[in-house]
């Protein structure tokens, strides 16, 4: 007998969720496009946690594998991460998102403002939708995606080494040199719009 889902009866409500969220994001891709004459959004990716990832990270966290812990406490079940071309364009998003009636705030960290110490940037918010079902959602513009992708590749799959200090420095370089090159694209853009 198979073992009982970490989402309990609720994963038909997580996909019809993301569905939503999805349907949404498709929805201000529109209007915007239709104000600046181009899609804000180079593109989406979006699931639901895999069953097999959703216990792995309850037992990393020392939590129950109980639907509780995957919906209530750790509330990434649904995750939406949004690839824009430009700055500006992931905020819009955001506030396309949050302006929505039946799309609560929880939680925001806004790494593009406040990036970490490595240099990640990105924008994440936990959103409740319809006051029952919890989303993370990741906006960034490709830069910032492309950056984090390769962070990941190099960073976290290597053993560790004496050039580690070396290699974080070399990192948060190119972070840094991504975020200006972002900021000069959002000023041509924004000079070419007039």
């Amino acid at each position: 007998m198979a073992a009982e889902s970490i989402y309990g009866d609720s994963l038909e409500m997580l996909e019809s969720t993301m569905q939503y969220l999805v349907n949404e994001i498709q929805k201000a891709r529109e209007q915007i496009k239709e104000t600046i004459g181009m899609d804000p959004v180079e593109h989406l990716i979006y699931r639901v946690k895999s069953e097999e990832s959703m216990r792995e990270k309850c037992v990393r966290k020392g939590l129950p594998q109980t639907p509780e812990s995957a919906l209530r406490v750790l509330r990434d079940a649904i995750g939406v991460r949004v690839v824009c071309a430009f700055v500006s364009d992931v905020y819009s998003i955001r506030d396309y998102l949050l302006n929505l009636p039946d799309c609560e705030l929880v939680e925001e960290k806004d790494y593009i403002r406040n990036p970490k110490e490595n240099g990640y940037r990105s924008y994440h918010m936990i959103v409740l939708v319809s006051g029952s079902v919890y989303a993370e959602i990741q906006l960034r513009t490709i830069s910032m995606d492309t950056w984090a992708a390769l962070e990941h590749h190099m960073h976290y799959k290597k053993e560790k080494t004496a050039e580690d200090t070396l290699i974080t420095a070399e990192l948060k370089r190119c972070a840094d040199e991504l975020a200006s090159t972002d900021l000069s694209m959002q000023t041509i853009r924004d000079m070419i719009r007039g």
